[in-house]
């Protein structure tokens, strides 16, 4: 029933008027007397009331009608306000609409996303918003339903509470449980510096882990495996490790990028490896990874021509002239055709010796030192013997160490133009050497600079 509102009052020319006394009186029918007096309507607010007691009914008819009519149509208009309110969360504040969701959630509300009590570290991120929150913590496994969490967000107002940082979260916790710990379980976290320069091989960056005090927890055998035992999962995730000629089954050796990092409490030993590799290729970039078929070597031979240089080299501007030697040295014939390179010698010895000292004395490992005798005379076990360069031609079977950017350009553009096939360190000369394109002038050179 539609009650009709917003009209004004009709014209007084429409309604009827009292007539004037007397008027009508000659009409008057008389009353029979014996006819039983009427009984006369109450004045008053008796027509007030029934117009109340009409109007009560008809709210009552139309309140029974509408309950029929949710009644019977009320899956069809839920799911219609549900899908509204999830993209409206404003409208939970709405008591009918709260009512529906809690209704359509259940115990989503209320369950944890598992029984895992372990604990987890969650990052909320500048900017972060309650939605985007909502799908992190889904992924991480944290709740169970955006839409739950989203909700009961809402409703308790965490965005104004809410701070980028990491927290401490449970798998275990109930939604409700999460929200208060992204409140109140925010964690300090200690950042520490640890840093691998270039030219240093797997074994010596695992005893500097070694080293390492709290809150550095990187567990240094679980780093040493990865390293010299790359598993195939992570490999595949790093195809440019493939690409780049390296031979299956080898170790990452030259490829552990040189830097600074940034090392946590939660830091794990293969998150370090991953940065490691990470910074290796953003440092060296696709580009010096693509050699030139004209330069006859893979990518491989390169960083491990590179890590002989990084190992003789002092002076930026003298490693093209160091890789020139070498490469004139594999491109020659007879004796000189020998790398004679000192360092390669000594990552075998090295090598050799590591695997008879216990791990936790690596620590306390003089590495590179040389050995006191003529490397010629050096012999290696069998599967470290392609390392004495003093013995076998070309270059050894791998890299000795990370290189630097420096040298792997050296080793792709190598000065070879001068010819020269010798150098030597001049003592006292800050790192400086000397160059010479014979035997004979070499020998001199050992002569001026006491070396005979």
């Amino acid at each position: 029933m539609t009650i009709r509102g917003g009209a004004g009052p009709r014209d007084e020319r429409t309604q009827a008027r009292p007539a004037e006394p007397g008027t009508y009186d000659e009409y008057r029918p008389r009353r029979d007397p014996w006819e039983p007096p009427r009984r006369r309507r109450p004045s008053g607010n008796g027509g007030a009331g029934g117009v109340i007691r009409f109007l009560v009914f008809t709210l009552i008819l139309a309140g029974i009608v509408l309950l029929g009519t949710i009644t019977v149509l009320r899956p069809l208009v839920g799911g219609a306000v549900l899908d509204w309110a999830y993209k409206n969360p404003g409208s939970f504040d709405i008591a009918l609409v709260a009512g529906l969701i809690r209704e359509d959630l259940g115990p989503l509300l209320t369950d944890p996303a598992s029984d895992d009590p372990s604990d987890v570290e969650f990052a909320v991120l500048e900017g972060d918003t309650i939605g985007s929150l909502s799908r992190r913590l889904v992924e991480a496994g944290l709740i169970k339903d955006a839409r739950a969490f989203l909700f009961l967000a809402t409703q308790r107002e965490l965005l104004p509470e809410l701070q980028a940082g990491n927290f401490a979260l449970r798998r275990n916790m109930t939604p409700d449980e999460v929200i208060t710990g992204l409140i109140e379980n925010r964690i300090v976290i200690t950042v520490v510096p640890v840093t691998f320069r270039e030219s240093l091989r797997i074994e010596q960056m695992t005893a500097l882990l070694q080293i390492q005090s709290d809150p550095v927890t990187i567990d240094p055998q679980a780093f040493y495996d990865l390293a010299t035992n790359p598993p195939a999962e992570l490999l595949a995730e790093y195809p440019w490790l493939a690409q780049v000629g390296r031979p299956d089954g080898a170790t990452l050796e030259g490829y552990l990028g040189a830097a600074t990092y940034q090392i946590t409490k939660s830091t794990t030993a293969e998150d370090l490896i991953r940065m490691m590799l990470d910074r290796f290729a953003q440092s060296v970039g696709p580009e010096r990874m693509q050699v030139p078929e004209s330069r006859g070597m893979t990518f491989h031979q390169i960083v491990t021509l590179a890590s002989i240089v990084e190992r003789e080299a002092v002076l930026d501007d003298e490693r093209p002239l160091i890789a020139g030697v070498f490469q004139n040295r594999l491109s020659a014939g007879g004796s000189t055709s020998l790398l004679g390179a000192d360092p390669t010698v000594f990552y075998g010895l090295d090598t050799a010796a590591l695997r008879d000292t216990p791990f936790e004395d690596w620590r306390d490992f003089f590495f590179w030192d040389p050995p006191g005798v003529n490397l010629q005379d050096v012999t290696l076990p069998e599967d470290l013997a392609g390392y004495n360069s003093y013995q076998v031609r070309g270059l050894p079977p791998g890299p000795i160490c990370t290189p630097s950017l420096a040298s792997i350009e050296a080793a792709l553009a190598p000065a070879t133009a001068e010819g020269y096939l010798f150098f030597l360190a001049v003592p006292d000369g800050g790192g400086a050497h000397v160059f010479a394109k014979t035997q004979a002038e070499h020998d001199e050179n050992r002569r001026t600079y006491g070396y005979l």
